[in-house]
């Protein structure tokens, strides 16, 4: 299927033993109860349904089983990001952008043109541009990607097994009790919490750890390196503000401060920077070391 403004399109299949349909849009409506009818309509109108051959579906196009559908998202409104990516480097199969605050890695929820990959596909028109390891909406820093669908794995592998070497800068309160303990690594349990969003340290076998350095200091305010070995959701911040060292401008922890869907504050960015990534190539065998353009204010 084609990609529409930097989009593919997803599927679903629709099974024999489903409950039987007349129409389609019957369906999709009871597939995805949370799209309600008018915007699947409106996406038919656009083209944006189509069957395994292609052809756009309408509202009196009639269920088939066995088959697959495939839909592109539609969002009405979407609100722009006023800050741009960089490619910092790319070759025949790998593709590293440096990413700004506020920018969603892939899309989700309200986001799908504001999104770093779907900027990306439509700046490159590479149809397989796929990130290979995430970072947090408000995080800045080095996001890598396959730029091929065989090569993805190997990419994948080397984050999951740990081959790969993720250094991250903060802004966070300076703590004159811990000077002297520096290097400090941080080793717990990380799951989620009761709190929507919030990730908690719990008791129980560690499944994250992180080296955290001082490099600088400028009362009230210090930076810090931050080294990563697992990489739990949040695990940067959890472990920061575990420390009673929250990281600047932390909308989450240790307190959520909800953001509305538009109109939203850009002046206080998280001082969170993906500063280094450091790996060998499993593909080129080149030995790769990648530093990110932006810099944290102290």
């Amino acid at each position: 299927m084609d990609i529409k403004n930097g989009v593919g399109p997803s599927k679903v299949f629709i099974k024999n033993t489903e409950k039987a349909h007349a129409y389609l849009i019957d369906f999709l409506i009871e597939k995805f109860p949370q799209i309600p009818k008018e915007e699947w309509l409106k996406r038919m109108d656009q083209g944006l349904v189509l069957d395994e051959e292609g052809i756009p579906q309408s509202a009196s196009d009639q269920c088939r089983t066995n088959t697959f559908i495939y839909y592109y998202r539609s969002i009405e409104i979407e609100e722009s990001i006023p800050f741009q990516e960089l490619i910092v480097y790319e070759d025949e199969h790998l593709l590293v952008a440096d990413k700004p605050h506020f920018l969603p890695v892939t899309p989700a929820g309200h986001y799908l043109q504001e999104t770093l990959l779907v900027r990306l596909k439509n700046k490159t028109g590479i149809k397989d541009l796929t990130p290979i390891h995430r970072i947090d909406r408000e995080t800045a820093g080095l996001v890598a990607f396959s730029k091929k669908a065989q090569d993805r794995n190997l990419y994948q592998v080397l984050f999951r097994e740990r081959q790969i070497k993720k250094t991250y800068e903060a802004i966070a309160p300076y703590q004159e009790h811990l000077k002297d303990q520096f290097p400090i690594e941080r080793v717990s349990r990380i799951e989620e919490s009761d709190i929507f969003i919030q990730m908690q340290e719990v008791s129980g076998e560690p499944n994250s750890d992180t080296v955290i350095q001082l490099l600088e200091v400028s009362k009230p305010w210090a930076r810090y390196q931050l080294e990563l070995g697992t990489g739990k959701k949040h695990q940067l911040r959890v472990h920061m503000n575990a420390l009673g060292m929250p990281i600047k401008h932390d909308k989450i922890y240790p307190n959520i401060m909800t953001q509305p869907k538009m109109g939203k504050d850009f002046s206080e960015p998280l001082q969170l920077l993906a500063k280094q990534l450091s790996f060998k190539d499993p593909v080129t065998q080149l030995e790769h070391e990648f530093q990110s353009s932006f810099v944290l204010s102290l």
